[in-house]
């Protein structure tokens, strides 16, 4: 753990095919090798909500991509709600390890971005090399959610006159001046109504994640971390998701703002972790030389 390497970053794009024709995804890559990482951003953020730890991973020697999703930061967002779903978003995950040329990865994400790496693990278990799974969105969650994100929705869609006028006074803020997460929070809201509405109508009307039958038949290692005092990600979600998966660990964060302020001791424990995914094939390798 105390070997660091010096990690460059890359902005890379591809595109996936939709009904509407090719949408464009950009990402952000840290590092080189084969030890693959991929990253996946909360609901409506931006992938740079994921930079410090992935220049913490890049700089332990993982290869870290950190991605955004359809809809999300510097991706395209189109006003069609069968855009939006989390199997789509599994498939831009898979696209993109395509497009990196890498067998496998190890997948992690927060809130949306869990549930995401959950439909990867289930979809494609072939890709996934472990998955870090950070305030999951499950059954627990669902009242909330509902409250949450159904008023988000009637605003777009009734007043989006509401949604541009946030969006134009947001824009204005230069992002080098505020701290780093109140630009993160700026990005977050930076959505025309047209594809914010079609965002949330396509994920508020399907699946959110894969079920209980399936989780557990994840087996790919599997790093959960719960926060206490989280109405939208209760940490009963995220224990009881480590409960389902055969292969996982559970770890408690302090609280939910633990990993943002100080973020030393999870970063410590994911970093084990994902190197702890890949060690097996490295020795493998050697072996075999």
């Amino acid at each position: 753990m105390s070997e660091r390497h010096l990690a460059s970053e890359r902005v890379g794009q591809f595109f996936v095919e939709s009904d509407g024709g090719r949408d464009r995804l950009e990402y952000t890559e840290y590092g080189t090798g084969d030890a693959w990482v991929v990253l996946l951003p909360g609901l409506l953020m931006p992938r740079r909500m994921h930079a410090s730890l992935a220049r913490t991973l890049a700089s332990a020697g993982a290869h870290v991509v950190t991605l955004d999703l359809l809809g999300h930061g510097r991706s395209d967002k189109p006003d069609d709600p069968f855009a939006y779903s989390i199997t789509a978003f599994a498939e831009q995950v898979v696209a993109l390890l395509d497009h990196l040329g890498a067998q496998q990865a190890v997948i992690g994400g927060t809130s949306l971005g869990a549930n995401v790496t959950l439909e990867v693990a289930a979809t494609a278990p072939e890709r996934v090399r472990g998955i870090l799974v950070e305030m999951p969105v499950l059954d627990n969650a669902l009242e909330v959610a509902i409250v949450s994100f159904a008023p988000l929705l009637l605003t777009a869609r009734v007043f989006p006159f509401a949604v541009s006028g946030l969006r134009f006074v947001t824009r204005r803020v230069p992002r080098g001046i505020v701290p780093w997460w109140v630009g993160i929070g700026l990005d977050t809201v930076d959505h025309k109504p047209g594809p914010l509405a079609a965002y949330v109508h396509g994920l508020f009307f399907g699946h959110v994640a894969p079920p209980a039958a399936q989780r557990r038949r994840i087996t790919a290692p599997a790093l959960v971390i719960g926060h206490p005092r989280d109405p939208l990600h209760p940490a009963s979600d995220a224990e009881m998701l480590a409960g389902e998966l055969p292969n996982s660990t559970f770890e408690r964060a302090k609280s939910i703002l633990e990993w943002r302020r100080s973020p030393e001791r999870l970063d410590l424990v994911a970093t084990k972790f994902v190197l702890g995914c890949w060690r097996p094939a490295r020795r493998s390798r050697r072996t075999a030389n």
